[in-house]
C-alpha cells in the first residue's frame, strides 16, 4: 500500500515547498491558522496537509502547534544555507514523474523511447542548472582540492557542466584554474551568471553545444566529468573518453562524479536505485559499477582509476590519470 500510494508523498511534498511551508512553520507560524495566512491557503489544507507531513516525518506536532525535523530545518526551510527545496522543480517536475508511467513498457524497450530527457536543447535542463545546483555543492566543493592544487595553471574542461559549479568551486580553490564549460547554449547561461557570482568570470569560457560533437581544442590537465556517463551506454562512453583523452595533456587527470552501486547491484541502496531513473529516462543509460567504469577508461586508453567517497553525499568520485 505505501507503494502503490507512494506517489502521494512525491506531490504532498512538492506542494509543501511550493506553499513555503517549511519556512512559515521555521520562523514562527506554528499553527494551521498561522501557516495557512502566510502560505494562502486554506486553514483545513494546511491542517491536512501538515499532519500528513508529520506521518512522514518532516513535521513535529505538539499542543503548541506543528515544528520543524531536524532534517527539515536543515534542508527545506529557505533561510538555511543548505536548503535543497529547489530541488523538488526537477525531481518531481511533471516531465520526470511522466516517465515512469509505464515501467512495464520501460523494462519491454528496455529504456526510454527515442532520446528520453537527452534531447539537444531540452528546456528541462535549463531547469535543472537553475534548481538543482544546491544538490550538487558539497561534491563540488570536496572535489576541487582533489583535482587542483592553488598555484597551478591548470586548464579545465568541464563536461555539460549545467550550472557550473564543479568547474566553479576549483577556479575558487585555484586562482591560477582556467575554466573552459561545455553544455548547450542555454544552459550556459546560467554557468555563466554563476561564473559572475562567483566574481570568476575572467578565467570562464565556454563552448556551446554537444560534447560528442563540438571541437574541444587541446591542452586540458584536468577534465571534469560530473553526472554524465550514466546517461549513455558503454560503447557511447568509450568513444566520448578517447576524444577527451585526446584534448588531455600527458598525465593529465579526470574526475568523474557518480552514482556507483557495488557489484550486487543492490547496494547502498540509493546508488543502486538510480539505476530505475535512468531506465526512465535514457534509452541505454545505467548506474554503473565501478569495475564497470574502469573497465571503460582502460579501453579509452586511460590508466587506472581510483575511487573516493564524497562523505554525507551518495556519490562517489573516481579519478583517473591520462597514462600508467
Amino acid at each position: 500500500m505505501d507503494a502503490l500510494k507512494g506517489y502521494q508523498q512525491t506531490y504532498a511534498l512538492r506542494g509543501a515547498i511550493e506553499l513555503d511551508l517549511f519556512t512559515h512553520i521555521g520562523s514562527g507560524a506554528v499553527t494551521a491558522a498561522a501557516i495557512a495566512e502566510r502560505a494562502g491557503a486554506s486553514e483545513r489544507g494546511v491542517r491536512i496537509l501538515c499532519d500528513y507531513l508529520v506521518t512522514l516525518g518532516f513535521l513535529t506536532k505538539s499542543p503548541s502547534g506543528y515544528g520543524l525535523s531536524p532534517d527539515a530545518a536543515l534542508f527545506l526551510d529557505r533561510r538555511s544555507p543548505v536548503c535543497l527545496g529547489t530541488g523538488s522543480r526537477h525531481l518531481a517536475h511533471d516531465t520526470m514523474i511522466a516517465s515512469f508511467r509505464d515501467v512495464a513498457g520501460l523494462v519491454r524497450a528496455g529504456g526510454a523511447a527515442g532520446s528520453g530527457t537527452l534531447a539537444p536543447d531540452d528546456p528541462l535542463w535549463v531547469e535543472f542548472a537553475k534548481w538543482m545546483a544546491p544538490l550538487f555543492r558539497t561534491q563540488a566543493k570536496m572535489l576541487a582540492p582533489l583535482v587542483s592544487r592553488p598555484g597551478r595553471a591548470d586548464t579545465v574542461l568541464d563536461v555539460a557542466a549545467g550550472h557550473g559549479l564543479f568547474g566553479l568551486y576549483v577556479a575558487k580553490h585555484n586562482p591560477e584554474a582556467r575554466i573552459v564549460a561545455v553544455d548547450w547554449a542555454p544552459v550556459l547561461e546560467v554557468a555563466r551568471a554563476n561564473a559572475e557570482a562567483f566574481g570568476v568570470a575572467d578565467r570562464y569560457r565556454t563552448i556551446p553545444g554537444s560534447v560528442f560533437d563540438v571541437d574541444l581544442g587541446t591542452g586540458y590537465n584536468v577534465v571534469l566529468l560530473p553526472n554524465f556517463l550514466h546517461h549513455f551506454d558503454a560503447p557511447t562512453n568509450i568513444g566520448l573518453l578517447r576524444k577527451l583523452r585526446a584534448a588531455m595533456t600527458p598525465g593529465g587527470l579526470v574526475a568523474t562524479v557518480e552514482f556507483v552501486p557495488n557489484d550486487d547491484r543492490i547496494t547502498p541502496p540509493v546508488a543502486a536505485a538510480f539505476a530505475l531513473t535512468m531506465l526512465g529516462t535514457t534509452p541505454a543509460g545505467d548506474a554503473y559499477t565501478f569495475a564497470e567504469l574502469d573497465r571503460m577508461f582502460r579501453e579509452a586508453g586511460f590508466g587506472g582509476s581510483r575511487q573516493l567517497p564524497l562523505p554525507a553525499t551518495p556519490q562517489r568520485l573516481i579519478l583517473t590519470k591520462n597514462g600508467p
